[in-house]
């Protein structure tokens, strides 16, 4: 058997394909890409819609229950790195909760999540980057020192010319 390290799907594209990487390799795993993205969606409507009213006991109760339920359906579609981050971040609110309290926690957790994914785009983007190099690289490994595209002995061109020739 290898000492290699298998890889293993973690982060599914919106296509529905899997994005792999090394067991241990980085932080973050989201298990449940889709459930993560319905909560924070709910989240943001709620942060918005409380934001400049008033609310009484029975709301103020609502949205606290909701904060507490989110957080524990978040935890299961997290990595448990990312749920000990979480956990370390979303304190428990008290019981009855203020209404500043609540719009806070509720506040918070977009805040975190949003944060989350500008983690992912971001990391997507790094490995789209490193993807981008390496095929640079193999175009110019494939062409001989001092050779250019088109020269003999090389593979054909896109019969339309390189990007950024508009004649």
């Amino acid at each position: 058997m290898s000492d290699q390290p298998r890889p293993r799907p973690e982060i599914v594209t919106p296509g529905g394909e899997p994005i792999t990487r090394e067991e241990g390799e980085g932080e973050g795993v989201i298990a449940h890409p889709a459930k993560l993205l319905r909560i924070a969606s709910m989240i943001r409507e709620l942060v918005e819609e409380v934001r400049g009213g008033r609310i009484d006991d029975p709301g103020r109760d609502r949205l606290a229950e909701i904060y507490r339920s989110s957080v524990d359906q978040l935890k299961d579609a997290l990595s448990p790195d990312l749920q000990q981050e979480l956990s370390t971040l979303m304190g428990p609110l008290n019981n009855p909760a203020s209404e500043s309290e609540v719009r806070v926690a509720q506040a918070q957790l977009l805040g975190w999540l949003e944060g989350l994914f500008h983690g992912i785009q971001a990391a997507l983007w790094a490995q789209h980057m490193q993807a981008q190099a390496a095929l640079q690289e193999v175009r110019r490994r494939q062409l001989g020192p001092g050779q250019m595209p088109g020269q003999p002995g090389q593979p054909p061109q896109d019969p339309q010319g390189p990007p950024g020739q508009y004649l």
